[in-house]
């Protein structure tokens, strides 16, 4: 298996196929119920292998629909479509674009839970837990979101993160072939009081059909989030092209360099409708590893 894509609102995008129609119909809380039956083989079917670009999702006031695409390694299989929660941000013009979790959320909606293990409570997120210590290589990353009230601008501590990316192969760990077993770049905080967040991890590959990204949810409480509940918003953090081409130019990272060449952000089905609010302010270097940091403005309402 390996990663798809994600989107807002296009109505061009009506003539996608039977991939996009399927995410357009279901949120993230009715897929796994869809999946469960005739869905499910599909979904597995998608995952095996091939060179699909990321399918888009689409965001409304009400609820954010979703088909994340291909990620990983050489090639890049296909990802079923999945993802799309109805968030408390959704609709409000002040809150971080809500967007698809993908198909590889693993927070219960589409198959394993890693939310419901005690291990994800965690800010070093470049090792796996639990029956596995491997850790993910790559050029060193450290990301602090700091989680505001999208009225007051005031920082909103005790909220929490969960934050997930692909490897430096574009592999996503507990669904992608070669690391099912493996649950490295996923992990949970909650906000302290300055509403911030942080994690310590690797920088993401760029895969085939989308600009490199990092998913990530904001939950009520850090209760909420470690028993799969209510999610307040759902959204992805960009990454600025000349960073990502000097991590692309070290080892590791080659197929990266001509996937993200043959992509940008104002085609990729997540960013081009607008990703100054998702853009990370960036520092550091290749040798020195990097810092991104990001405001995420949610509703409280």
């Amino acid at each position: 298996m390996i990663p798809m894509n994600d989107h807002h609102h296009d109505d061009d995008r009506l003539d996608r196929g039977l991939a996009f129609d399927v995410g357009q119909l279901m949120n993230r809380r009715r897929a796994l119920v869809l999946f469960a039956g005739a869905g499910a083989g599909v979904a597995l079917a998608a995952c095996g292998g091939g060179d699909d670009p990321e399918a888009t999702a689409s965001s409304t006031s009400t609820t954010t629909s979703t088909t994340e695409a291909t990620a990983g390694g050489a090639g890049a299989p296909p990802e079923g479509g999945m993802g799309g929660a109805e968030t408390a941000s959704a609709g409000d013009p002040n809150a971080i674009p809500n967007e698809t979790a993908g198909p590889y959320p693993g927070d219960g909606s589409n198959g394993p839970d890693v939310l419901l293990e005690s291990g994800i409570v965690r800010s070093d997120i470049t090792s796996s837990f639990g029956s596995s210590t491997t850790v993910a290589e790559g050029i060193p990353l450290t990301m602090t979101l700091t989680v505001t009230d999208s009225d007051s601008g005031d920082p909103l501590p005790g909220h929490a993160v969960y934050l997930w990316h692909c490897d430096r192969e574009g592999r996503y760990s507990m669904y992608s072939e070669g690391v099912e077993g493996e649950n490295y770049l996923r992990g949970v905080q909650e906000a302290d009081d300055a509403g911030q967040v942080t994690f310590t991890s690797i920088f993401p590959a760029c895969y085939a059909g989308r600009w490199p990204h990092v998913h990530f949810e904001v939950y009520e409480s850090l209760d909420v989030a470690t028993s799969s509940g209510d999610i307040v918003a759902t959204s992805q953090l960009a990454f600025p092209e000349d960073v990502c081409a000097d991590v692309y130019a070290t080892d590791g990272y080659e197929q990266s360099v001509e996937n993200l060449s043959q992509v940008s952000l104002d085609s990729d089905g997540i960013f081009s409708d607008g990703y100054d609010t998702q853009m990370a302010a960036m520092s550091g270097s290749v040798s020195a590893g990097y810092t991104a940091d990001l405001t995420v403005p949610v509703s409280t309402s």
